[in-house]
């Protein structure tokens, strides 16, 4: 098994060699889900994509990986929809749910067995919550139940967060999220106790009356489903603010150990150059992209094709480009395929070429997952194999061993086959 694999760590900012937590080929891995009270954007699939890289690439390299996926079905904003729209909080999220399935079959996207749901583990949110309160390290106020941050030593620490800026005054925050990139310096909720706006959702708990906050749900989801400890928790680079940090103080304030060794975050898709929003109105969804004519290979390799930490930019120029050249490395592997039918001799340079296919690939790849350099070094393989292939250099032999090393290369990328 190669053990070189470097992934950049977003809590130490550097990158380091993946190892399991524990000695064996076993990988614990959480990915976080879509809210689903909206349609998920291009944005979000292409977090999808990059964790959904991780995983095929990890098992290539022999790893067994259980991975948790969760879908956030309880939240202000889910609710508060629901309530203007006259219909209950399943006819919001049901068919939201139902499209990210289709969607990540149409994107290849592999999703565990069992997706986890808020609403399933309100029983372990409780329990959290009440082994927070016995440690000092949430309180009750007003019927709800806040996080004093200012308890838990190192807080903020995968984002880096200078708690000297922190503010004397005792402030509390009681939505579920907050827009964009800032950091909420006071007490973050855990339990909302009932009220008239949850229009009859909530639970009867040993609480009381009410529901868990969101910052609450991924911990409770976690632990149910994962345990304590990870190998890695990755999400979009939007997670550095508040979310990852808010389950770390969740999960290591109870258990005193470590939640994740990686912690791994993707960049976003910017529209001509701009972050999309809805403000702006360039919001972005799979939908719009097939209607233009791109099929869901050219969308997964567009999204794949470059640094998964590093925005990508999407415009019609650069879309046609991904599909030009995706197309073409698949056009080029059929011609070379057709030529299995006639007799031709070998080349060492052939079978060199066929011989360092995977090696090349996996050399890219253990850069922190470097799928440019990836697929760049195959497309000049494949295209020089194409070249001695129509010259009557390429036996039907290593034809065949070409396409069984480019076939567990496509386990991974989900592009060529």
């Amino acid at each position: 098994m190669p053990a070189e694999l470097q992934l950049q760590n977003s809590m130490t900012g550097e990158k380091q060699r993946f190892e399991p937590r524990y000695s064996g080929s076993s990988v614990k891995m959480f990915t976080c889900g879509p809210s689903i009270y909206n349609w998920p954007h291009i944005g979000n699939y292409r977090t999808f994509l990059f964790e959904d890289i991780l995983e095929r690439y990890l098992g290539h390299l022999g790893y067994n990986v259980n991975r948790l996926i969760n879908f956030t079905d309880m939240e202000d904003k889910a609710i508060a929809r629901a309530n203007e729209l006259g219909i209950s909080l399943e006819e919001i999220t049901g068919p939201v749910a139902e499209k990210f399935i289709q969607d990540c079959k149409s994107l290849k996207i592999r999703l565990p067995h069992t997706i986890a749901r808020s609403t399933d583990t309100v029983d372990q949110a409780v329990y959290l919550i009440e082994r927070l309160l016995d440690k000092g390290l949430a309180y009750r106020h007003k019927g709800d139940i806040f996080y004093d941050p200012l308890k838990f030593k190192d807080f903020g620490k995968l984002y880096g967060l200078d708690m000297s800026q922190w503010p004397e005054k005792k402030i509390r925050f009681r939505k579920d999220t907050y827009p964009g990139q800032r950091w909420n310096l006071g007490d973050f909720i855990l339990w909302k106790k009932k009220r008239p706006s949850d229009d009859g959702i909530y639970w009867e708990t040993s609480l009381g009356q009410g529901r868990p906050a969101w910052n609450i749900q991924d911990p409770a989801m976690i632990t149910k489903h994962l345990g304590w400890e990870l190998d890695i928790c990755c999400g979009g680079v939007d997670n550095l603010y508040r979310h990852h940090d808010y389950n770390i103080a969740i999960v290591e304030g109870i258990s005193g150990n470590e939640l994740a060794n990686f912690w791994l975050h993707g960049g976003y898709v910017r529209i001509y150059g701009k972050k999309m929003s809805k403000s702006r109105g360039n919001i972005v969804y799979l939908n719009e992209l097939l209607n233009h004519g791109y099929a869901p290979r050219h969308i997964r390799f567009f999204l794949i094709y470059g640094n998964y930490r590093k925005p990508v930019n999407l415009n019609p120029d650069r879309l046609h480009c991904a599909r030009g050249r995706v197309d073409t490395f698949r056009a080029m592997v059929r011609r070379i395929e057709d030529q299995n039918r006639h007799p031709a001799g070998n080349t060492a340079e052939a079978l060199e070429l066929v011989k360092r296919l995977e090696p090349d690939f996996e050399n890219s790849m253990n850069e922190d997952l470097n799928v440019k350099s990836a697929f760049d070094r195959l497309y000049g393989s494949v295209s020089r194999l194409l070249d001695l292939a129509m010259e009557g250099r390429m036996s039907a032999e290593c034809i065949k061993a070409m396409q069984k090393s480019l076939k567990r290369i496509d386990r991974v990328l989900q592009v060529i086959y």
